[in-house]
């Protein structure tokens, strides 16, 4: 089980963009890396092609995921992940910062 998932709010602890917030577009697990909405953008040339038009795009590039944490739901903070099991059987994730769970 995953600790950062795509659709996850997160905080970018080092780097450039330190301390900007973003949602997980994608996750690359075996990479260790993780894209992140506004966060780390480069500018890239565009050959033009039937759909798109020619010029400098900025897109997001992939960021380490030992750079990122998930935000606390409960105060928007950095915080560390762990592992619960509920009554019913099923694993969820926590906040180690508040406790508050973080899967549905």
């Amino acid at each position: 089980m995953q600790k950062i998932r795509k659709g996850d709010n997160v905080v970018v602890l080092a780097g450039k963009d330190k301390g900007r917030t973003g949602e997980v577009i994608q996750v690359m697990p075996k990479d260790d890396r993780a894209v992140v909405r506004g966060v780390n953008m480069v500018k890239r040339h565009q050959r033009q092609t039937a759909s798109q038009e020619a010029g400098i795009i900025a897109k997001e590039a992939p960021i380490h995921l030992s750079n990122i944490a998930v935000a606390d739901p409960k105060d928007g903070k950095a915080t560390r992940i762990g592992f619960k099991k509920l009554d019913d059987g099923t694993k969820v994730r926590v906040a180690k910062r508040s406790g508050e769970q973080i899967d549905g």
